[in-house]
């Protein structure tokens, strides 16, 4: 093994940190009847990992003020560097924590695209002609799946807020079941839609928290369906539902900031405000319902930038 000089070790460290160490003789510490020369050649390992060696001292020679003092005199240094430094290292920390929500919280308003699959069906009223009716039992709403594709456009207002406008093509599949009483064969009315939606949002923001961050939206939809057949006449002994729609919207979601986007996953309800059956006095199935309104449960990734 090669040794190195304490001293000269000292010196260059004390050269990087701007402070000159006094140079100073043997440190000794007691342990296990063994004097540790702390200022004597420490062995390097094959590691180049310094090793302290354990010597007696000579005669028995005990610690004194002077022997002791350095190593208080060293102590205190280390403590006054720390000290000094940790502030700036909590500081540099916690502004780091949130590096990627910073470039974003510079921007007035950014862009972005949105990927959604939704669970949509009908909210189904019965009208009094369905008490009295002998055709059918029941009348129900079969929930079918879906999926969004639209553009994100979100203005921000202060820290906390934001107007967001969110153009969606919304595909969904849903349809009304009749059942008729005893075993008779069951009437299905299967209809899919290829929606145009217009959603205005406000959404409130939490504080951020190592780039990422809770939210909660709350706004109005306005939908219409491209693909209905309320106006073909294949549908003129079915149930028709009006193409245009405006529903209410609240959820919550949370957003990650990562150095070139944000990701955004959200959970939201839609729930429809208008009446959109077309009612039709000369058909039972028509007869027997008082109101039709749409429900929609929405999981949405967002990608911002």
């Amino acid at each position: 093994m090669r040794t190195i000089d304490a001293r000269n070790m000292l010196h260059l460290l004390s050269r990087k940190v701007g402070f000159r160490l006094l140079a100073v003789g043997r440190w000794p510490l007691i342990t296990n009847n063994f004097w540790l020369l702390a200022f004597g050649h420490w062995p390097l390992t094959t590691n180049n990992m310094l090793v302290p060696v354990a010597l007696p001292m000579a005669n028995g020679q005990r610690p004194t003020a002077n022997s002791i003092l350095p190593t208080a005199r060293f102590f205190a240094l280390l403590v006054l560097l720390v000290g000094i430094q940790l502030p700036s290292a909590l500081a540099q920390h916690n502004q780091g924590s949130n590096l990627n929500y910073l470039d974003f919280s510079q921007k007035p308003y950014y862009f972005g695209i949105t990927l959604g699959y939704n669970s949509s069906n009908y909210r189904i009223f019965h009208s009094k002609d369905f008490i009295r009716n002998d055709s059918f039992a029941r009348a129900e709403s079969v929930t079918g799946p879906g999926f969004n594709l639209g553009i994100v456009s979100n203005l921000r207002i202060g820290e906390f807020f934001d107007i967001r406008f969110l153009p969606t093509l919304s595909f969904a599949e849903h349809s009304i079941r009749y059942t008729p009483p005893g075993t008779g064969r069951v009437l299905n009315r299967p209809i899919e839609s290829v929606l145009v939606e217009l959603p205005f949002h406000v959404r409130y923001k939490s504080a951020t928290y190592h780039d990422f961050r809770l939210f909660v939206i709350g706004g109005v939809k306005y939908s219409f369906d491209v693909a209905s057949d309320s106006r073909t006449r294949q549908a003129a002994g079915l149930v028709k539902i009006a193409p245009t729609d405006f529903q209410i919207e609240y959820g919550a979601g949370i957003q990650f900031f990562f150095p070139y986007f944000i990701f955004s996953p959200e959970i939201k309800v839609s729930q429809g405000l208008n009446n959109i059956l077309i009612y039709n006095d000369k058909l039972q199935q028509s007869t027997v319902l008082d109101k039709v309104m749409s429900r929609t449960f929405t999981l949405s990734l967002h990608f911002e930038g």
